[in-house]
C-alpha cells in the first residue's frame, strides 16, 4: 500500500454527477482528483449506453455540456472524450481502473479514499469527498445511514440492458419513447403498445416486458432500445447483478427477433452494440439534512436552501414486481421543483458529500431526480461546496447555501413556468 497525494477534493464516479463536480471544484483552484473504476468517463451514459441525456434543469453548467457535447454531433461514443477534455480544462486530475474499498477516517469525518488499482491499494487524501458512484459506495462503508426501495416492500426499480441496433431504415423505422406514446403510434398491426402485448401474450416475449422503446441514434441506420427488464435485483447484490447480466442479455435477443417481425423499417437489424454492464436505476438513498418527497416534485416546492432549480422530470417508476409503469401507462407529472443543499449533506458524517441519485429522497422522488440532467445539476453543487469548504478548511455542513448558489449561477436566475 501506498500514499498517493494529498488533495482538496477527492470525487468518487466519474458519471455525470461526479464530471460535473470535479470541473466546478477545480475552476474554484482547488486540488481535485477524479476517481472512475473503468476505462471510460460518462457513468450510464457510456458503459450502460443510457441515451439520450434526460432531465430539465437550469444550470449554466449543464447547458456549457450540451453546447460541447452537440459540436461533436452528440456522439455518446466520443462523450468520455468530451468528459476527459472538460476536467482537463477545468485543472481537476483523473484516475481510471480505480475501485474505492473504503473511506479513510478521522473521527466522524471521512478524509479520503483507500483505492484498488493494478498498482496495489492507494491512499488518497483529502479535505472533502464527494460520493458520484451512483450506489454511493463511499457513504455506506462510512456508515452512513440509507434507505432502498419503496416503503411497502423494500423492491427497487429493476434493471435493464440498454443497446443499439444498426441496419435499420430510419425512412420508416419506429420510434417509440414511453408506455403512452406506444399507445398511440401505429404499426400495421395495431398500435404499438398492442403489437408488443400480444408477442407478450404468444409467449414472445417475458413477462417483465410490457413496452419496447426505441430512441433515435447519431449514425445513419442506428436506434437505441430500451426494453428489457430484470425484477426483484438488488444492484448492491453481486449475485443478483451477475443474474440480472445474463439474464438482459438474453432479454435483448428476443427483443430483437421482435422488432424484426412487426416494426416496419426493422426487417434486416442486428445488434451492434451492447453496453458494458447492466443499467442500474435505483439502489442506496442517503439520509440528509433534508429529505425531498413526493409531494415536494409534484407540486414543485422551492426551497431557500436550493442548489438546484427548475428541475423537471416525470415520477418515471419502472414496475419492481411486474412489467411496465408502476403507477400505470402515464408516469406522474411534476412541475419544476429545487433540490435544497441538506439532500446533499449526510446527517451524520462530515468530511463527505452526495451527489447523483443516491442524495436524501424518497422512493418516488429519486424515480424523478435520477436522471442524467439533474444529477449533473447535483454534481455542480457538490463541487461548488467541496471547494468552498476546502478553501475555508470548514465542514461541508458549515459551508454557507448563499456561496453555493452564487458559484452554480442560480442566484439570480428566476424559476420558470410550471
Amino acid at each position: 500500500m501506498s500514499h498517493f497525494r494529498d488533495l482538496d477534493v477527492l470525487v468518487a464516479g466519474g458519471g455525470p454527477a461526479g464530471v460535473a463536480a470535479a470541473v466546478m471544484a477545480a475552476r474554484q483552484g482547488a486540488k481535485t482528483l477524479l476517481v472512475e473504476r473503468y476505462g471510460r468517463l460518462g457513468g450510464a451514459d457510456v458503459n450502460n449506453l443510457v441515451h439520450p441525456l434526460m432531465g430539465g434543469v437550469r444550470s449554466p453548467l449543464v447547458e456549457e455540456l450540451s453546447q460541447r457535447f452537440a459540436k461533436i454531433g452528440n456522439d455518446y461514443e466520443l462523450l468520455d472524450l468530451v468528459y476527459a477534455d472538460w476536467l482537463t480544462e477545468a485543472g481537476a486530475e483523473i484516475l481510471l481502473h480505480a475501485w474505492v474499498v473504503e473511506p479513510i477516517r478521522q473521527d466522524r469525518a471521512v478524509r479520503g479514499l483507500r483505492v484498488l488499482t493494478k498498482q496495489g491499494l492507494l491512499d488518497l487524501g483529502a479535505h472533502v469527498v464527494v460520493d458520484a458512484t451512483g450506489d454511493a459506495d463511499v457513504a455506506f462503508r462510512a456508515g452512513a445511514a440509507f434507505e432502498k426501495g419503496r416503503p411497502q416492500d423494500g423492491l427497487m426499480q429493476p434493471v435493464s440492458i440498454m443497446y443499439r441496433l444498426g441496419g435499420v431504415d430510419k425512412t420508416i423505422g419506429l420510434l417509440c419513447g414511453s408506455e403512452e406514446q406506444a399507445t398511440k403510434v401505429h404499426v400495421p398491426e395495431g398500435t404499438w403498445h398492442e403489437v408488443v402485448h400480444a408477442g407478450q401474450a404468444r409467449g414472445e416475449l417475458p413477462a417483465t416486458i410490457g413496452v419496447i422503446r426505441v430512441y433515435e441514434a447519431p449514425h445513419p441506420g442506428e436506434r437505441i432500445v430500451n426494453a428489457t427488464q430484470v425484477n426483484r435485483v438488488d444492484g448492491t447484490n453481486v449475485l443478483d447483478l451477475t443474474r440480472a447480466e445474463l439474464e438482459a442479455r438474453r432479454q435483448a435477443l428476443v427483443v430483437t427477433d421482435l422488432l424484426r417481425k412487426h416494426a416496419p423499417g426493422y426487417e434486416k437489424c442486428y445488434i451492434a452494440q451492447m453496453p458494458q454492464s447492466v443499467g442500474v436505476r435505483e439502489t442506496r438513498r442517503f439520509l440528509g439534512v433534508e429529505y425531498l418527497t413526493r409531494q415536494d416534485v409534484v407540486t414543485g416546492r422551492k426551497w431557500d436552501t436550493a442548489i438546484v432549480r427548475d428541475a423537471f422530470f416525470p415520477v418515471d417508476i419502472h414496475n419492481p414486481d411486474g412489467a411496465g409503469q408502476a403507477e400505470g401507462l402515464q408516469a406522474a407529472q411534476v412541475r419544476h421543483y429545487d433540490i435544497p443543499y441538506g439532500c446533499l449533506v449526510p446527517r451524520e458524517v462530515d468530511g463527505l458529500l452526495l451527489a447523483g441519485r443516491c442524495i436524501s429522497g424518497s422512493h418516488d422522488a429519486h424515480a424523478s431526480y435520477r436522471v442524467q440532467r439533474i444529477v449533473m445539476a447535483i454534481g455542480a453543487a457538490a463541487g461548488a461546496a467541496a471547494a468552498l469548504a476546502a478553501r475555508d478548511r470548514i465542514e461541508p455542513r458549515a459551508v454557507p447555501v448563499r456561496d453555493i448558489q452564487a458559484l452554480v449561477g442560480i442566484s439570480t436566475l428566476p424559476h420558470a413556468e410550471s
